[in-house]
């Protein structure tokens, strides 16, 4: 199967707006289904204005509603926003996925910034697909172009941050990626006939320099795994867990700062961001979803899985478990590298080390005493470093995959498909197969990847008798799984919870 074809999933295992008549939409939102949140906008061409179906204003008549599969699609025929049900609170479903990798791996690159000073025929080209084949392939899986789909994110950032924190009119614009505040006014004068300053109702107060945003996804969540699996891997000095809470440090551009993330009312998680620069929010904010897999469907992932008798009772026993992600695929990398042969807390203590000795230590005023205190080293300072206390040709590989790294920054960005993104991992100092498919699972989310080598799956796998599947084996069982690989092997993995510590080989 090749890893680039567009399908490869069951019909069954991803339903979008799509697939469905208009009746069936109008009955959603005439019933203001849950379920369809964040999979369909509603344009009510009597207003121009585009809703969620969970909106709680009078049902529109039937002949004055067009139907769309995101909010992009809506903006660029024409609709504006509703100020009621505020479409930017709809949580951002990857209901693409296992359609096309290729857009999933477009939106990523989009949060990053890759269309805020660059074009659609150079992402085209890092994806390893036409121009004209991407705008074809966000038509029709989101309904618009990779150039609105990206201001309408712009737009929809700007107007929770309105909304939901106490920054200024000139803060928003530069917090949600306007180049300009002119730009910023225009932009929502034009859209909602008014100032964006008009659009505050209920001011929030701010403390010190921090910002507090509510990151939404759809429900379950289940955060108790979620928060085991960070904390059996937390470093000491860059991580920590304080109750239910999550926090690290951060390293962007040269800047430092902190983030906290925990529950929050609503089906969302409260993101609590202390960092200088606030242009660098769009793209913190793009990292902590990748670490929470906040766009994924986990309705869609469990339906799919629970068709195979020996995942059903995992998926029923942990609804809501997601693929924990990673901050930094370099972070990520040396991690794995410094857990090959050793238990995973081994390799923490290992890491701690390494982080004292030659990360940053970070500034005073973001600090958390004796708790957040140290960046991740750069791979630059690794690069040149003389690392000791761990055997010579784990300390050779950490310094030649950080010199790789310095390098081409750029080496764990999204790939054209999971086959080219394992085969580049590979080529790194220290990375073997069952590594690449991990950092593919977590830093470049490819719901596909799996570590068919992992010992903990073969022993998930293991008949009554105990015998354990082989690699090759276990290969061919998860076929039926694609293209939720990653999440089979996570349920895999918790299934071995109650019996051992949930440990990820070679980490």
């Amino acid at each position: 199967m090749s890893e680039n074809r567009e399908t490869c999933a069951p019909p069954r295992a991803n339903i979008t707006v799509m697939d469905l008549d208009d009746d069936a939409c109008y009955r959603a939102i005439a019933t203001r289904d849950a379920r369809f949140d964040g999979r369909l906008f509603i344009g009510v061409k009597s207003t121009g204005i585009y809703c969620r179906p969970i909106c709680p204003a009078r049902t529109p008549k039937r002949e004055n509603v067009k139907f769309y599969a995101s909010a992009a699609a809506a903006q660029e025929a024409g609709f504006r926003p509703c100020l009621r049900c505020r479409p930017e609170a709809a949580p951002d479903l990857a209901v693409w996925r296992g359609t096309s990798n290729t857009v999933s791996r477009a939106l990523g690159l989009i949060e990053d910034g890759a269309l805020d000073n660059g074009n659609v025929e150079a992402l085209a080209d890092r994806l390893g697909v036409g121009e004209r084949q991407l705008r074809r392939l966000f038509n029709k899986h989101l309904g618009a172009s990779p150039i609105t789909v990206a201001q309408t994110r712009r737009i929809l950032l700007a107007k929770q941050l309105i909304h939901e924190t106490g920054l200024t009119m000139t803060e928003v614009a530069l917090a949600s990626g306007f180049g300009s505040v002119r730009r910023f006014n225009e932009t929502f004068r034009d859209l909602y006939d008014r100032p964006p300053s008009a659009l505050r109702r209920h001011p929030q107060p701010r403390k010190g320099g921090e910002v507090v945003i509510l990151l939404r996804y759809r429900p379950p969540f289940d955060w108790p795994a979620m928060l085991a699996f960070l904390r059996d891997r937390t470093i000491p000095g860059v991580e920590m867990i304080d109750g239910d809470t999550y926090a690290r440090t951060i390293d962007l551009a040269g800047a430092q700062g902190t983030v906290a993330v925990c529950p929050a009312e609503g089906n969302a998680l409260k993101a609590t961001v202390c960092f200088p620069k606030l242009s660098a929010l769009p793209s913190i904010i793009a990292h902590l979803r990748r670490i929470f897999d906040l766009a994924a469907d986990p309705p869609v992932i469990a339906a799919h899985l629970s068709e195979d008798p020996h995942l059903a009772p995992l998926v029923a026993a942990r609804p809501g478990l997601r693929v924990p992600g990673a901050w930094d695929g370099f972070e990520l990398a040396v991690r794995a590298i410094l857990g090959q042969q050793i238990t995973v807390s081994a390799a923490i203590a290992l890491a701690g080390r390494l982080v004292e000795r030659y990360g940053g230590r970070l500034k005073d005023d973001v600090a958390v005493p004796g708790k957040l205190t140290h960046i991740f080293p750069r791979p630059q300072c690794l690069a040149k470093a003389e690392i000791t206390g761990m055997p010579g040709a784990r300390a050779r590989a950490l310094t030649s995959l950080a010199a790789t790294v310095a390098a081409d920054p750029q080496i764990f960005g999204a790939r054209r498909g999971l086959g080219e993104a394992t085969a580049a991992l590979c080529k790194l100092p220290g990375i073997g197969e069952w590594t690449a498919q991990y950092i593919a699972m977590r830093e470049l989310r490819e719901p596909d990847a799996f570590p068919a080598a992992d010992v903990g799956l073969m022993r998930a796998m293991a008949n009554g008798d105990g015998a354990r599947p082989s690699p090759r084996e276990l290969l061919a069982r998860a076929e039926r799984w694609r293209p939720w690989r990653a999440y089979a092997a996570q349920h895999l993995w918790a299934s071995l919870a109650p019996v051992a510590p949930l440990k990820l080989a070679a980490e």
